[in-house]
């Protein structure tokens, strides 16, 4: 008799269906063989199943096992086949009574038949859904993450014979409940605020505009100037996640097996800061088993990248793509992978190699042509994809010494969430982050008076601006034009958008 159990296998972000087919032949030698294109991890769940089921108590047939995973096309990995390939090969009048149908099951185990953490729980719960399972059977430790599929009954397994007991019709498990208030309630307040910096008044207005439309920023000033403190605080400004981004986050998070244990969504939006030795894998995903980069661990919050001029040139040009098209393809002998990638971008350099160019007291020791050779280690065509270049310079005594707190990050905040609602109501909901418009919708909604388009040719011949760079200030001013709820985008916001990218002029040149 061939028993069926359905599980699921992972490609990216999603879940693939994968069936485990058992079959036994009577053979005075018992052997267990795991046919259908397996990795070293699956073949080697044999022996995990059987020290389980001999720990729980459970009988497994006798003879030559075989246990097919198909399609027989697509590679198996990882240990979360175990679980169900221990129910196929269960020996007892009971479980061949059980009715599989409509269930799922994924897990590891361990030798003494607890269920252990497997990575991709919530993607496998959503696929299995979306196919028309009623019921996903995971690890205790994954069900809470799960349970965010909504649709789908999750049941928390903690050991084999707990569950059997329940396929059996013994002692129930209870299906994990998932409440959107549980995202409100693991939202914590950010360690970091912006009332810690002092001074630095137009770097602070030019990310509260960035984290308003999503507009990448490329910060440039002396060491110790505050860069790093000031993108550290990004995320405490930015909007609280949705449902739909908390769950897409997760997804990303639980594939990359880094989601906390028990936490059933990523409440926060991502900072990621990698270091500039990392590789081209590294920030744009891949390996053997492709796996997420920092730029798909960065979505839906904040990459950055200190030290920009110090990353490997193939590294940075990894960005150019993904900050167009927001999503990654990494391809394999073994076939291709999609990652999203929607983040802000902030980038922080010194403005030369010893860091004090244009310092009001400290001399540069660079001459021009190193400091020229230092900030050209950053493409042309990276810089016209940052739309917000700001100075942060030193800060003197008096602004040092001053005792009194800067404006808190909840203040910023509400004008940063106002303006995404009004660029919502602005435009019934097609948009509500400016920095993801697409060409159509700056020609609907990108409309400037008068003076500001004059003042937009004048800067467009004068500075020789590419058409990128050209949307780029429009949607910057754009949400400045947000910040003020004029749906025409006046003179002064098209001014700010020209100031905000053309400050840094001199560090080129």
């Amino acid at each position: 008799m061939i028993k069926v159990i359905s599980t699921m296998a992972l490609n990216g972000i999603d879940g693939i269906p994968v069936v485990v087919e058992s079959s036994c032949i009577g053979s005075p030698s018992p052997r267990l063989d795991i046919i259908g294109l397996p990795d070293a991890a699956v073949k080697e769940a044999a022996g995990r199943v059987r020290a389980a089921a001999r720990s729980s108590g459970l009988p497994l047939h006798n003879g030559v096992l075989t246990v097919n995973l198909a399609p027989a096309d697509v590679r198996k990995e990882g240990s979360s086949f175990d679980l169900p390939i221990l129910l196929s090969l269960i020996n007892t009048d009971a479980s061949e009574r059980i009715d599989y149908n409509g269930k799922c099951f994924a897990g590891e185990l361990s030798l003494t038949g607890e269920v252990r953490h497997i990575n991709g729980a919530l993607p496998m719960a959503i696929s299995a859904r979306d196919l028309g399972y009623k019921q996903i059977y995971l690890p205790e430790a994954d069900a809470a993450e799960a349970s965010a599929a909504q649709g789908i009954d999750v049941f928390p397994v903690r050991d084999v014979l707990s569950l059997y007991n329940h396929l059996t019709g013994g002692k129930q498990l209870e299906p994990v409940p998932f409440s959107a208030d549980r995202l409100r309630a693991e939202t914590s307040v950010h360690a970091l605020d912006f009332a810690d910096i002092k001074g630095q008044d137009a770097a602070k207005t030019a990310l509260e505009i960035a984290a308003a439309g999503g507009h990448n920023v490329l910060m440039i000033g002396p060491p110790g100037s505050g860069k790093s403190m000031l993108a550290s605080r990004l995320p405490s400004i930015l909007p609280p996640m949705t449902i739909e981004e908390a769950i897409e986050t997760t997804k990303i998070h639980s594939v990359a097996g880094i989601l906390p244990p028990g936490v059933s969504l990523v409440s926060e939006r991502p900072f990621r800061s990698p270091h500039h030795t990392l590789s081209c894998a590294s920030m744009a995903g891949g390996g053997k088993n492709p796996r997420p980069g920092e730029i798909s661990l960065a979505h839906n919050g904040v990459l950055f990248l200190d030290e920009l001029p110090e990353f490997d040139r193939s590294v940075s040009e990894v960005l150019r793509q993904p900050l167009e098209e927001r999503v990654v393809h990494i391809t394999r002998v073994s076939g291709t992978v999609t990652y999203p990638c929607s983040f802000i971008l902030v980038c922080a350099m010194n403005p030369c190699k010893c860091g004090y160019y244009g310092h009001a007291s400290k001399p540069c020791t660079c001459t021009p042509k190193a400091r020229l050779a230092y900030t050209t280690k950053i493409s042309g065509p990276l810089l016209d994809r940052i739309d917000i270049h700001v100075e942060v310079p030193a800060l003197d005594y008096g602004e040092l010494s001053r005792t009194e707190p800067a404006e808190p990050s909840a203040e910023i905040r509400r004008r940063v969430i106002a303006a995404r609602e009004y660029a919502a109501e602005r435009t019934d909901g097609a948009v509500t982050c400016n920095g993801l418009m697409t060409p159509s919708d700056i020609r609907r909604f990108c409309r400037m008076d008068e003076s500001g388009g004059k003042l937009m040719q004048t800067a467009y011949d004068k500075f020789a601006l590419s058409a990128r760079a050209y949307d780029r200030i429009l949607k910057v001013a754009r949400t400045a034009a947000d910040f003020d709820k004029s749906e025409i985008i006046r003179k002064e916001h098209i001014g700010l958008a020209l100031q905000l990218r053309s400050m840094n002029k001199k560090y080129w040149q």
